[in-house]
């Protein structure tokens, strides 16, 4: 107790300390008095004083603590942190709430003390809450058997207070409030001594941190306001009298509170209306008692009639203060008034619902984010418009538009880009028609437009404009544009079907003459119907082995050796003979066909490469697909182990499209894949969107000059200086560099003299059978392997 004393004594401010007392005694005395009145309620009223003496009760046993902790001065900078300072309120309030609850709501000699304690623990979890919340320039120290000490006390004083506020005479307040004024201030004086503050110069107070003479002043004005009102209510309640005046104020602040205008009426002259009203109409509130209904609501008339309709709610226009129309929702109700019939008009806003409804019918019909005609609009636009090139015998032009790359623009720069380019594309386009023209967004980056034309060259023309707006449109990349035209009468007469010509179109145009415009032919259907037997056709290819590979050898330019192959894919069909890879492949990754077909590629060249007796690597090309399909890396990790082919003869070779399409899921699988020591490679890289940031961000071990680049790179200075750049960068990063489509000496002789570390190209070797480099590799079969699904 001595050192309670000399806290007490040596470091606290007595002028604080009084105020804190005054408000502890206040908050005591509301406290058990609400609580004996909540005592002898019942239902929820007993719940309503219940929560008020848990405001007033945990309130005071709060601003206790705080004007208490601003009393104690050890004369170092100090704060309060506001987060913890509100929870620390929350705390009081809710536990003295559950406490008081217990008290009177449990049965039994028990209840009492058992809700006082919970009081009483509700004290000592404020109080410690609140010294978590005091930030100085301090370290704080504490005394643990103090600090039980300081516990014990609030919950045994605390748990009497309760206990006999419950079980004496309702008049008898003064001694469970002082218990109750006991436990608050002794359990925290007490809890104080155990503190000692270790000053740190390295410590700074945070400057969020709510200086302590704003927080007295705030804690002793909201307290005193929180008791007073607790007592105010009381008083209010006891008496049990409230006369016409409070009820009707009342009532006001109940209708100024609903965001709905109210007006009552006596006839047709206005009352009484609330503050939404006047807002809505533009006038004062005080200037609206005694004016005519008919001034704001001229239609309405008959107010019983409106007032015993089954459905009551009517809709009109409302005039403003202005003379503005507003239209409105109005529901008409009687009410007595001391005998007196009156009419309460509810009045609802419905201008935000009637934009809202004319927002739903403008997306019905318009694309969202270019403002463009939609699909539905289109086809009924040009349903119309057919009609009338049909009376007036004129021709009419559809063009399907289609950007070309645009999801490697969203892949790369993001959808947010992705989306100002269709925005800059639909204007661009736009501004470029003439009045009679109509352009529409199908969905994605597919755009259509029809124009009447005189003949195929119109057409064609519009076509040019079009593209050419798009090209030199300032978008963030450049862009291009792919177009199906199909002409009214001479393709179709029917405007689904001359849509679907269009877009038949539109398909050769990307598969031919990407960047181009072409006409709808009548042998396109058949082109459409020949990639759909291709893709069944390669389906039958991989029942019947039609699949083979083939390698490409890889030279060390500055040694002459061979150090490795790349495996290649081919397709040889009865009828068709060899198909290109260019053909097939796309149509396998668009099926389900990839995945077996690139699981069986992998494995068959790590299955020839495991017998060579030379130590070469073999390159495999892995899609996109299969890079993020599930368990691509265990799958490849599988093949080694069968195989035995050691992983660091083994490179997968991706593009940067199979990157961009996940990231996260992409890096995930390349660093799994060389951590087991399989080595990755950039292919084709200087093609496309390519990215310097992927060579930093994706664990590559060589990058891949695409062809294009090499072709004649020792006589064209623009290529030269590209396969110089790359070969430099390749050599910052410590990256392996191999050129491909290497095809003459000279392109070879000016790798070696940049300093190039591999070759690949038909000057080195043409892509053929393993057998035909078995002097290379050292294998002793060479028996050509075919991919079967059954295989």
């Amino acid at each position: 107790m001595l050192k309670v004393a000399g806290c007490f004594a040596d470091v606290h401010d007595w002028r604080l300390v009084g105020l804190a007392a005054v408000m502890c005694a206040l908050s005591s005395l509301s406290t058990v008095t609400l609580l004996r009145h909540a005592r002898r309620a019942l239902g929820r009223l007993r719940t309503t004083w219940l929560c008020i003496a848990a405001v007033a009760g945990g309130f005071g046993i709060w601003a206790t603590h705080f004007i208490a902790m601003l009393a104690f001065a050890p004369g170092i900078a100090s704060g309060y942190d506001l987060g913890l300072t509100l929870l620390s309120l929350a705390l009081a309030i809710c536990t003295t709430g559950a406490g008081l609850a217990l008290a009177i709501g449990m049965r039994g000699p028990m209840a009492p003390w058992i809700g006082g304690m919970v009081v009483g623990a509700g004290i000592a979890i404020m109080h410690f809450t609140g010294m978590a919340a005091y930030e100085s320039a301090a370290h704080v120290v504490w005394e643990r058997g103090i600090v039980l000490l300081s516990i014990l006390v609030g919950t045994i004083l605390g748990g009497s207070a309760v206990r006999v506020a419950v079980s004496q005479g309702s008049r008898r307040i003064v001694g469970p409030a002082l218990l109750l004024l006991a436990a608050i201030c002794g359990l925290h004086f007490t809890a104080m001594a155990a503190v000692t503050l270790v000053p740190d110069a390295s410590l700074d107070v945070p400057t969020s941190s709510i200086p302590g003479n704003w927080l007295a002043i705030a804690v002793a004005g909201a307290s005193t306001a929180i008791v007073l009102l607790a007592l105010g209510a009381l008083g209010l309640d006891l008496h049990e009298q409230r006369n016409a005046h409070t009820a009707r104020e009342h009532l006001s602040k109940l209708a100024n509170a609903t965001p709905e205008g109210l007006i009552i009426c006596r006839g047709d002259v206005i009352v009484s209306a609330n503050w939404s009203f006047a807002t809505l109409v533009g006038a004062e509130i005080d200037t609206l008692s005694g004016i005519g209904l008919a001034r704001f609501l001229p239609d309405v008339l008959d107010l019983p009639r409106l007032g015993h309709r089954p459905q009551r709610q009517a809709e009109t226009l409302l005039t403003t203060m202005d003379g503005d129309l507003v239209p409105v929702a109005l529901i008409v109700s009687p009410m007595d008034d001391g005998g007196q019939q009156r009419w309460a008009i509810a009045v609802r806003d419905l201008r935000s619902e009637r934009d809202a409804e004319s927002r739903i019918r403008y997306l019905a019909r318009h694309d969202a984010l270019t403002g463009l005609a939609n699909r539905t609009t289109f086809l009924e636009a040009l349903e119309q418009e057919l009609r009338i090139a049909g009376a007036t015998r004129r021709k009419l032009a559809v063009l399907r538009i289609d950007l070309d790359r645009f999801k490697d623009v969203n892949d790369l720069l993001g959808h947010e880009a992705g989306d100002r380019l269709l925005k800059l594309v639909a204007c661009v386009i736009t501004t470029s028609l003439a009045e009679h023209e109509i352009l529409a967004r199908l969905g994605g980056n597919e755009f259509a437009l029809f124009s009447i034309c005189d003949d195929a060259v119109d057409a064609s023309r519009l076509a040019e404009r079009i593209t050419t707006s798009i090209r030199t449109g300032k978008s963030e990349v450049e862009i291009g544009a792919s177009i199906g035209i199909a002409i009214y009468p001479d393709d179709a007469i029917e405007h689904g079907a001359l849509a679907r010509c269009a877009d038949t179109a539109l398909r050769q145009a990307k598969l031919r003459n990407r960047g181009g415009h072409r006409f709808f032919e009548a042998r396109m259907g058949a082109d459409v119907r020949d990639r759909s037997l291709m893709e069944r056709q390669l389906r039958d290819a991989v029942r019947n082995r039609e699949l083979t590979l083939v390698y490409q050898p890889q030279l060390d330019v500055g040694s002459g050796n061979v150090t490795g192959f790349e495996a290649l894919l081919r397709w040889t069909h009865p009828t068709r003979g060899s198909v290109a890879p260019d053909l097939f492949i796309p149509i396998a990754e668009e099926s389900d066909l990839i995945l077996p077909i690139g699981e069986w590629s992998m494995e068959q060249a790590c299955r020839n490469a495991a017998s060579w007796t030379c130590p070469l690597s073999v390159a495999v090309n892995v899609s996109a697909v299969q890079l993020h399909s599930a368990d691509f890396v265990g799958r490849v990790e599988r093949i080694l182990a069968e195989t035995g082919l050691d992983p660091k003869r083994l490179e997968i070779e991706i593009t940067e499209t199979a990157l961009i399409r996940d990231p996260v899921r992409a890096l995930s699988a390349l660093q799994q894949l060389k951590a087991a020591g399989v080595s990755i490679v950039m292919d084709d890289f200087g093609t496309g969107y390519s990215s310097l940031s992927n060579l930093r961000s994706f664990p590559f071990d060589v990058i891949k000059i695409d062809r294009s680049f090499m072709s004649a790179a020792d006589r064209n200075e623009q290529n030269a200086a590209i396969v110089r750049s790359v070969l430099g960068l390749g050599k910052g990063l410590a990256m392996r560099v191999v050129a491909e489509g290497v095809e003459t000496a000279e392109e070879l002789d000016f790798l070696r003299r940049e300093g190039c570390h591999s070759a690949q190209g038909y000057l080195i070797g043409r892509p053929a059978a393993i057998e035909d480099y078995a002097d290379l590799t050292g294998a002793a079969d060479g028996a050509k392997e075919r991919f079967s699904l059954a295989s």
